[in-house]
């Protein structure tokens, strides 16, 4: 899919007819937020770079041109003005990971009108997306206050190209990792992960699966003790963790029920073992104030 013709139709119409007009002079255009939520007061400023990115490589091509006049149900001599148009303009943008506020803009365009026309919507998909996702990554990261934070955003983000973007944002407002592959990859973020309860349930029995998993990883490992008692797997894992001798840098993972009063149970269990060095990690729909809820707790 290219990247020209993610664009809505009437930045074409429009386009097409300046070229024709010949109205070429600069024009520049903003994107800003104009008012936010209650209880949000601040965005981070997210997208620049692919923004940066696409504007470098944006040209027209003729295949370009075949899509628009299909679209349009014209011929394709009637698009052909807009063949080999590309981007010489400029950019002014708040940087990345800075602070912006309703009303501030986060980017500003100045470039020959079609030109300008062409690649905002495009930019506005970028700026608007990340910016809103680095900014509720933002907000989990003040409610953590310290804690370090892992997003597993590629299961529920709207396809996996924006699971990679939140992967990359996450890190940019203080993420400790992500479980994305391709994102840790290709922007250098520690991964991390665990395993799932379809693990446990393939084995018959929570320890036989504890102990199948530490064998194949032998290094740091974190054990899902929630699959079917929470109580009784947090004993299972400190029996296999003793056991095994994996006490410093290993972990335990809870992800359902009542997190803050089975963290306090298990950090208690854990103590009592000889494990104190053993995290407890918390995952399952948090969001910035469940995140706050069980820091207070």
């Amino acid at each position: 899919m290219s990247q020209v013709t993610t664009t809505d139709l009437y930045e074409v119409t429009m386009a097409l007819s300046y070229v024709r007009e010949d109205m070429r002079a600069r024009a520049t255009f903003s994107l800003f937020v104009r008012d936010l939520p209650p209880g949000r007061g601040f965005l981070v400023a997210a997208g620049l770079e692919p923004a940066l990115d696409y504007l470098s490589r944006f040209r027209v091509g003729r295949s370009d041109v075949q899509d628009f006049a299909e679209t349009l149900r014209r011929p394709v001599g009637d698009l052909a003005p807009l063949h080999g148009l590309s981007f010489d303009g400029e950019v002014r943008a708040v940087p990345e990971g800075r602070i912006v506020l309703a009303g501030e803009p986060l980017l500003e365009v100045t470039a020959p009108l079609p030109q300008a026309q062409l690649v905002e919507t495009y930019l506005l998909s970028l700026l608007c997306h990340q910016t809103a996702v680095a900014s509720k990554a933002a907000r989990c990261v003040l409610a953590a206050a310290g804690r370090p934070l892992v997003d597993f955003s590629l299961r529920r983000t709207h396809g996996p190209e924006a699971g990679v973007q939140a992967a990359r944002l996450c890190a940019l407002v203080g993420f400790a990792g992500t479980s994305n592959v391709a994102a840790a990859h290709r922007y250098g973020i520690p991964a991390a992960g665990t395993m799932a309860h379809s693990y446990i349930e393939a084995f018959s029995s929570e320890e036989e699966a504890f102990r199948a998993f530490a064998r194949t990883h032998p290094g740091p490992v974190t054990l899902l003790v929630d699959t079917y008692d929470t109580d009784r797997g947090v004993a299972t894992a400190a029996r296999v963790l003793t056991d095994l001798r994996l006490g410093p840098r290993c972990g335990i993972r809870l992800d359902s029920g009542d997190l803050g009063a089975l963290a306090r149970r298990a950090r208690a269990a854990l103590d009592a073992a000889g494990l104190a060095d053993v995290r407890i990690i918390a995952s399952g729909g948090l969001d910035e104030y469940g995140v706050d809820t069980l820091v207070r707790e």
